[in-house]
């Protein structure tokens, strides 16, 4: 029984996940036009590999794909984009 719980929640969390990159890839276009969102687009690139993520981890508890490196690279990957979006933002926010 937890089991079969554990399956439906990771089901869940990869729906949410795919739906959470489809709106984040439908945000960079506004946060392009906006000077004042121009740091936003690296935070949407962070949600996006988000999801990768989270669709990684999903494959991995249903073993259907395993890959030591990327669950490694791939959280690498957002902590950068979330540094370098909170250092333009700083950097946007004093600008004014």
């Amino acid at each position: 029984m937890v089991q079969y719980l554990e399956g439906i929640l990771k089901i869940a969390n990869l729906i949410l996940a795919v739906v959470a990159g489809f709106i984040g890839l439908s945000l960079i276009r506004i946060s392009r036009k906006k000077k004042e969102l121009n740091a936003w687009v690296l935070l949407i690139v962070a949600l996006v590999f988000f999801a990768i993520q989270e669709i990684l981890g999903a494959l991995r508890a249903f073993k259907i794909y395993e890959s030591a490196y990327l669950t490694h690279i791939v959280p690498t990957i957002i902590l950068v984009f979330l540094m370098v979006a909170l250092i333009k933002q700083i950097g946007i926010s004093k600008g004014k």
